[in-house]
């Protein structure tokens, strides 16, 4: 299927590995171009040389080493290019724990990362999409908005307030103008998030990595976990042509996981 998106322009976060890479990797195949953001600058080049490879239709590849959770890592961003017509959100999660560990400033750096930042990226970029009558957003979310995980509470909080604000703005004057804005929930993926959160369980059970992952394995109807490469098809979809009649929806993809009918 041929998603029509060819010689649009992308701003993906959180690019280098992960869910990012995935969803940088099925744009540039469908000829998108990118602007790349993730913090560290080495893997960041990596990830550009073989997304360089990989890209069809001429798109071209932009990284940039910066942290899209700050104000400075934002200008620096939009110094580079001012208009997007796809804005992937995709900032790392904040770290697993009990909540009567975490103080007021924890929390702020989890609201900042995965509740702020991709709202700062929507208002930056929506009026000028709308304007040109075509505009794509996607924020790379939890599973965990759906059906909260105990120790990732700081996730939990920040995610869910983000989806009730995109619940309100998607349905907003913006989607009569093209404008689209979607949430993606990753269940379990094969990624670093998912291995660190594995560790800090068995490291609290006195199990072995192993074995936690066994058991989470065991626990998805797929009986495995996801890979970034189809999550990043998934985002590719909702950036499409096709997808211009879908907008304020939670996107889930966890395997099965979650047991709910609604």
């Amino acid at each position: 299927m041929d998603l029509g998106i060819a010689g649009r322009w992308a701003l993906v976060g959180g690019a280098s590995k992960g869910l990012g890479w995935g969803c940088a990797q099925a744009l540039v195949r469908e000829g998108v171009h990118l602007v790349i953001v993730a913090r560290g600058a080495p893997e960041l080049e990596d990830a550009a040389v073989q997304l360089r490879q990989q890209a069809t239709a001429g798109a071209k590849v932009v990284p940039l080493a910066c942290d899209i959770t700050t104000v400075a890592g934002r200008e620096a961003i939009f110094a580079q290019r001012a208009d997007f017509d796809i804005v992937v959100t995709n900032a790392g999660g904040p770290p697993p724990g009990d909540f009567r560990s975490w103080d007021r400033d924890a929390w702020l750096r989890a609201l900042d990362a995965n509740m702020l930042t991709p709202i700062e990226l929507i208002k930056a970029t929506v009026d000028g999409m709308a304007e040109r009558g075509f505009g794509r957003i996607v924020n790379i979310t939890s599973s965990s908005v759906k059906a909260p995980i105990d120790i990732l509470g700081l996730s939990n909080g920040a995610r869910s307030g983000l989806t009730g604000f995109v619940a309100g703005v998607a349905r907003s004057s913006l989607a009569a103008k093209g404008v689209t804005i979607n949430n993606l929930l990753p269940g379990a993926f094969d990624t670093d998030r998912l291995r660190a959160t594995q560790a800090a369980a068995a490291a609290r059970s006195g199990q072995s990595v192993e074995a936690v992952a066994a058991a989470r394995r065991q626990a998805i109807p797929a009986q495995r976990f996801g890979r970034a490469d189809e999550f990043g098809q998934v985002c590719a979809f909702l950036c499409s042509m096709q997808a211009g009649y879908l907008t304020g929806q939670n996107i889930l993809l966890d395997g099965g996981t979650y047991p709910g009918t609604f």
